[in-house]
């Protein structure tokens, strides 16, 4: 099996802010090549590094914003993050949980930092992705998926290497509890120093990984330190991650989509027509109602 090769390590850029809850180092996509269209189906990562947030009687957050046409993908690793929508959904996601919520057709969204957890303050880490949907599956209705981390498919590696935690996809056997529209590999890599973790996904899959915690060795080769992130070639399928010092590795592997793409701010669809359509959807108040 050959060797999928690091086409480029990336540096967190300068932190922005979504709302006042969210200081978020932006990879996707960005100025490093990471486009939509070169990630997709991945088409936007907003990597929320270790953050102190204060104590706060008001909970911090982004208020009510609309979406369609994909999915947001919500990984919470230190902190809680509550969330509502205009179907009447909601709820905290908590640490090491998994929010994998399916705009498609339009909904409306808030998230801010769980109030209890809001009012004693404390360290927030946090990932949030977007996964495109195929034009056939744009307007399909919104749902949602609540994955904690007691129902993760965990994969125990030999030689107290660590463990893979699959959220979507497969890994060695084992199955994430996500369902996708298109394949996804989606899973956190928890390595011990000097553990070691072989990978092996389609040559043609967009592919990628992030350095939450400690730093790694890409096939005995290339550096990644805390908060970088790794593209990979779409050439070969096999790659190897070593720890150089504990760490937790976020790791995306997907099909690509070979659609248009045509995004504005919250909408993400295949042509501007469906864009302007959507902004027309909703000022017309047909993504519901949802009070800030």
């Amino acid at each position: 099996m050959k060797t999928k090769k690091v086409e480029l390590v990336a540096a967190p850029r300068e932190p922005h802010w979504v709302g006042d809850g969210f200081r978020v180092h932006n990879f996707i996509p960005s100025g490093y090549h990471l486009e939509m269209q070169r990630m997709n189906p991945f088409i936007l990562l907003d990597y929320n590094s270790k953050y102190t947030f204060p104590p706060s009687e008001k909970p911090k957050g982004v208020g009510t914003h609309p979406h369609r046409g994909f999915e947001t993908v919500t990984i919470a690793y230190k902190g809680k993050v509550e969330h509502h929508d205009s179907s009447g959904g909601g709820g905290i996601i908590g640490e090491g949980d998994v929010q994998w919520m399916t705009a498609a057709s339009g909904i409306l969204h808030k998230e801010f930092h769980e109030s209890e957890w809001s009012k004693k303050g404390g360290e927030f880490q946090m990932v949030q992705l977007w996964v495109n949907l195929p034009a056939k599956d744009k307007m399909s209705p919104p749902k949602y998926q609540a994955i904690t981390k007691d129902e993760m498919g965990i994969v125990v590696l030999e030689e107290n290497a660590g463990t893979v935690e699959v959220i979507a996809g497969e890994y060695n056997g084992t199955r994430g509890k996500a369902s996708t529209f298109t394949p996804i590999h989606l899973m956190n890599a928890k390595l011990n120093k000097g553990g070691k973790a072989s990978f092996s996904f389609h040559a043609n899959y967009n592919t990628a990984l992030l350095v939450l915690e400690g730093s790694i060795t890409v096939n005995e080769a290339e550096a990644a330190p805390t908060n970088h992130f790794v593209l990979f070639e779409n050439e070969g399928e096999s790659f190897t991650v070593e720890a150089d010092e504990d760490a937790l590795v976020l790791i995306m592997s997907g099909e690509p989509l070979n659609e248009p793409i045509a995004a504005h701010g919250p909408f993400v669809m295949n042509t501007k027509a469906e864009i302007l359509q959507a902004f027309e959807d909703y000022n017309k108040g047909k993504f519901g109602y949802l009070a800030d």
